[in-house]
C-alpha cells in the first residue's frame, strides 16, 4: 500500500447526510484522510478518483451523518439515586476512572462530542488531554469546571462558590488558569442540590449576571446559564449568555411563559438547551398530566417562535444514563418536531451554538466525526440506536 494511502479511508452507504438533515446525498462516501474529512460526494464520483489502495469501508443499508453533539452532561455524576454523595466521596482516582468510562459510553452512542456543565477538581480537563491524544476511547470535550454559584447554592459542592464582584472575578480566573472552554453560571435554583434554593429562585442579580458575561468575555469565553426561573432567565437574556440551560419557565406559581423574553431570546441568537433525559416518559407521569402538558405546550409555543433548540441530555443526574442520547431525541419527536428538525439540534445547531467550527457537518476541512448507523433517522429516528460505525477525528472507534 502506498504511504499516501495508510491514513484514509472512503466510507459508502445509502445515505449521506452532510450538514443541515435536508441536505444529503444518495449513494453517498466520504473521504477521511488524518482526522479531516477531504471530500463528499456521490460513491461513483470518489470511487471513481480514489487510489485503488485507499481503504473501503462500505455499509450498505446505512446512513452516515455528523457525529452527535451532547450539549449538556455531567461526567462527574454518575446517574445514580444520589450523585452528590458519588462526587463528594469519591477518590479523585476513582471519579476519574469513573468519568473515562462515562466518555466511552457516550462515544458508543455515536456522541464525537460533549459539553461538561460542572465537574470537580477540574477533572474534565485531565480527561479532556486523554482523550485529545488518543490514551482514552471518548468524546472531543468542552468543559466549564467549577460552575459559578452561591455558597450553599446549586451545585455548590462542586467548589464555585461565590460572593462578590471580586469573588467573581477570581473563580472565572481559576476556571480560565485550568483550562475551561466556557464558564457556567446557576442563575437559579435546582433540585439537585439538598437544602439550595428553589429552582424558580434567582442566585444572582442581573448585574452580576452582567459582571460574568463581561468578565468571561475578557478571558475568551462564553457563558452557559442554568437557568429555570422566569425571572432568572429574563436577567441572563439581558446579560448576554450564549445558551440558557433547562430554561423551564418556572415560577413560585408554577409555570410562567413570557413571549417578550422569548422574542429577545431569538433576537440574541441565545440557543435554548432543554436537557431532556431518555428516561422522560417517567418524569411527565411524575409530572402529572396538566403539568406535562403545560411544559410541553411551552416548548412548542418556543418552537413556533423560532427558539433554536440544541440537544442535551443532563446525563450523569438520577436517571440520565450516559448511553441513552436518542432517549432525548424521541421526547422531542413525541411533542411534533420532525426528524430533520431534531437531527439539526443534535449536530449543525449544536456545533454552532457552542462556537464549533470544525465539526457538526460533513465538509471537507472539517474534523472527521461522523457515526454510520443502520437505516435512515430522517425516517425513524430509532436507526440512530443501531450504531455501526463511529469516528472521532478521523479515530475509528469500536462499538
Amino acid at each position: 500500500m502506498r504511504k499516501d494511502t495508510v491514513n484514509k479511508v472512503l466510507i459508502t452507504a445509502d445515505l449521506v447526510l452532510t450538514g443541515r438533515a435536508d441536505q444529503e446525498i444518495r449513494d453517498g462516501a466520504v473521504l477521511v484522510d488524518a482526522g479531516v474529512i477531504t471530500a463528499v460526494g456521490t460513491a461513483a464520483e470518489l470511487e471513481a478518483t480514489v487510489d485503488p489502495g485507499v481503504r473501503r469501508l462500505r455499509c450498505p443499508g446505512s446512513t452516515v451523518l455528523p457525529g452527535l453533539i451532547d450539549c449538556h452532561v455531567h461526567l462527574a455524576f454518575d446517574a445514580g439515586p444520589d450523585p452528590v454523595r458519588a462526587v463528594t466521596e469519591a477518590a479523585p482516582d476513582e471519579l476519574a476512572a469513573g468519568m473515562a468510562d462515562r466518555a466511552g459510553a457516550l462515544l458508543g452512542a455515536g456522541v464525537t462530542t460533549v459539553r461538561d456543565l460542572g465537574d470537580r477538581d477540574a477533572l474534565t480537563i485531565a480527561l479532556r488531554a486523554s482523550i485529545a491524544s488518543g490514551k482514552t476511547a471518548g468524546p472531543r470535550i468542552l468543559a466549564a469546571t467549577a460552575p459559578l454559584t452561591p455558597p450553599g447554592g446549586h451545585c455548590g459542592f462542586l467548589g464555585g462558590g461565590v460572593t462578590t464582584d471580586d469573588d467573581i472575578r477570581r473563580q472565572i480566573a481559576r476556571n480560565a488558569a485550568a483550562g475551561a472552554d466556557l464558564i457556567k453560571v446557576m442563575a437559579s435554583g435546582g433540585a439537585l442540590t439538598p437544602g439550595g434554593p428553589r429552582m424558580w429562585e434567582s442566585q444572582f442579580t442581573r448585574a452580576q449576571l452582567r459582571l460574568i458575561v463581561e468578565e468571561a468575555a475578557r478571558h475568551g469565553l462564553a457563558v452557559a446559564a442554568h437557568a429555570h426561573g422566569t425571572a432568572a432567565i429574563a436577567d441572563c437574556v439581558d446579560a448576554g449568555v450564549r445558551t440558557l440551560e433547562h430554561c423551564s419557565w418556572r415560577t413560585a406559581d408554577g409555570v410562567t411563559y413570557d413571549p417578550e423574553i422569548t422574542r429577545r431570546i431569538i433576537e440574541n441568537d441565545i440557543a435554548v438547551c432543554r436537557c431532556i433525559s431518555g428516561d422522560w416518559q417517567l418524569f411527565l407521569q411524575q409530572l402529572g398530566p396538566a403539568r406535562a402538558e403545560s411544559m410541553a405546550r411551552v416548548i412548542r409555543d418556543m418552537r413556533e417562535a423560532g427558539v433554536r433548540f440544541i440537544a442535551g441530555t443532563d446525563a450523569g443526574v438520577p436517571g440520565a444514563r450516559f448511553g441513552d442520547y436518542v432517549g432525548m431525541l424521541e421526547f422531542f419527536a413525541s411533542l411534533g418536531f420532525t426528524p430533520a428538525d431534531i437531527l439539526d439540534m443534535a449536530t449543525v445547531n449544536a456545533a454552532r451554538a457552542l462556537g464549533l467550527t470544525d465539526t457538526g457537518a460533513l465538509r471537507p476541512g472539517l474534523r472527521a466525526d461522523l457515526l454510520v448507523v443502520d437505516g435512515n433517522p430522517l425516517h425513524e429516528l430509532a436507526a440512530l440506536r443501531r450504531v455501526r460505525h463511529v469516528f472521532m477525528n478521523g479515530r475509528h472507534a469500536s462499538v
